[in-house]
């Protein structure tokens, strides 16, 4: 069995200084070669990273017209806000608002709104923070799409201006349980109150759980020498390893050479550049994400690249990092006590050390006084981004290295910059202290100015706060 415990560097934030296409990492320094031979570029560091502080969202009205439990899915939109001022902060996010809910109570959830993007603040009170406003009010562009995707669902978009189709959002959609098949990608266009939507796609063959969440843009010149032409990047992370154990990643083209919208319920033919082994094939901890866990969280995901040559493909999410994680409920008595659901005994491995091997039977065990919150818990969680060299993806693209061999080369922790909930809004969902799950949402990237924005979930309340870097 091959357990996945490599370490990584890592810098704490500290003082944040015809029809549409159908159907063992290496040391960094010894990634160089091949990206001068393939790209001419060197892989970005933590250390090129500025924190610039965040910022608070519009305020919102009755649901779904509100950003509360929402940020889902976030894109930038170069072209957007023209007339806005000149402070460094140029175009707009798309952003989606509160999701849908099962069972009736909000189907129209997960409806779109555009933002101004004000410079944002380091002020530690969220109150303090300045507030965007909105741009164009919330639409459902989603609406007739994806019907009965609204349990927990997942949600990604990526804006692209193609000379084949001018410009566009790409979506995905996609929610916890997939029961049935069924496609996961549209597009729709930027003037929300007449979205034009078009869709849906499958990507290839590949599972739902590993395609319908985070999105993003490709590289024109590496997508046309390494992914056939296909400049959007999608994928999901699922936990307790239904999508592999890591985050995902395929490129695809959702167009016809003559830019028209493939066929509803077309497989778009896609290539793979990341795919860990999912936990459906084996209940081993192998060919995974290095210190992978089952209750690890990747939410966005940004190609970065700078006018200085620094390139990356990031991850943003919220990692296990305890000694042991379970499928169950927190313990009251403490977080390094495991709580498991004993109903489940037997039936999969409910309790792991972190390095994958199993709890021995003092640790499978319930407790009493739990709440109902029941899933994969870490006796610790971090807030983190985690560094992909392209040169590695280019290489399993071309099938010269299998999908589940790259490895992060660094990761940058976030924690000091965030708020960490300051209202105390369900704790007993998202765990508290150094149980807190759900900390992090998507994220998106200005190429342009160099500038990334990454979501923080109830931050504001129930609202997230946008968090900003400049990359150097």
């Amino acid at each position: 069995m091959r357990t996945c415990l490599a370490g990584l560097v890592f810098l704490v934030l500290g003082g944040m200084a015809g029809h549409g296409e159908t159907v063992a990492s290496l040391p960094p320094t010894l990634y160089l070669p091949l990206i001068a031979r393939e790209t001419a570029e060197s892989p970005l560091q933590p250390s090129d990273f500025t924190y610039l502080g965040a910022f608070r969202l519009p305020e919102g009205r009755e649901r779904p017209y509100t950003f509360e439990y929402g940020g889902n899915a976030m894109t930038f939109c170069p072209e957007g806000d023209p007339s806005g001022p000149a402070d460094g902060f140029p175009g707009s996010l798309f952003l989606s608002g509160h999701d849908r809910l099962p069972y009736s109570e909000l189907p129209n959830g997960g409806q779109i709104a555009e933002i101004r993007i004000p410079a944002p603040s380091k002020a530690r009170d969220v109150a303090l923070l300045p507030r965007a406003a909105l741009l164009q009010d919330f639409h459902n562009v989603a609406a007739g799409f994806f019907p009965g995707l609204d349990e927990i669902p997942r949600m990604g978009m990526q804006f692209l201006r193609s000379a084949a189709t001018g410009a566009k959002i790409h979506l995905a959609w996609g929610q916890h349980f997939q029961e049935t098949a069924g496609a996961s990608h549209a597009w729709f266009d930027p003037n929300l109150s007449a979205p034009n939507t078009r869709g849906t796609w499958f990507i290839g063959s590949q599972s739902l759980y590993s395609v319908n969440d985070y999105m993003l843009e490709i590289p024109a010149a590496w997508a046309e020498r390494f992914s056939q032409g296909r400049p959007l990047g999608t994928g999901r992370f699922r936990d307790g390893g239904w999508s592999g154990m890591g985050p995902a990643l395929f490129a695809y083209r959702p167009w016809t050479d003559a830019g028209a919208a493939p066929a509803d319920g077309t497989h778009l033919m896609e290539t793979t550049l990341l795919l860990y082994q999912d936990s459906a094939t084996t209940e081993s901890i192998e060919k995974c994400l290095s210190g992978y866990q089952h209750p690890d969280e990747w939410q966005g995901a940004a190609w970065i690249t700078t006018p200085g040559g620094k390139t990356a493909v990031l991850f943003a999410g919220t990692k296990g990092i305890g000694a042991r994680y379970w499928y169950g409920y927190i313990n009251p008595a403490g977080p390094d006590i495991p709580c498991v659901d004993v109903d489940l005994l037997g039936q999969f491995p409910l309790c792991r050390h972190a390095d994958g091997t199993p709890c021995g039977t003092e640790d499978l065990s319930g407790c009493s006084g739990h709440n109902l919150y029941r899933g994969w818990w870490s006796s610790r969680f971090a807030a983190r981004i985690i560094f992909y060299n392209p040169a590695d993806l280019a290489q399993v693209a071309r099938a010269e290295k299998s999908s589940w061999l790259p490895q992060p080369y660094a990761a940058l922790d976030l924690d000091q910059a965030l708020y960490l909930n300051p209202g105390q809004v369900e704790t007993e969902m998202l765990g508290t202290g150094l149980q807190r799950r759900y900390r992090i949402g998507d994220m998106t990237y200005d190429r342009n100015s160099r500038l990334l924005y990454l979501l923080e979930l109830f931050a504001d309340g129930a609202a997230p706060v946008v968090h900003v870097w400049r990359l150097d």
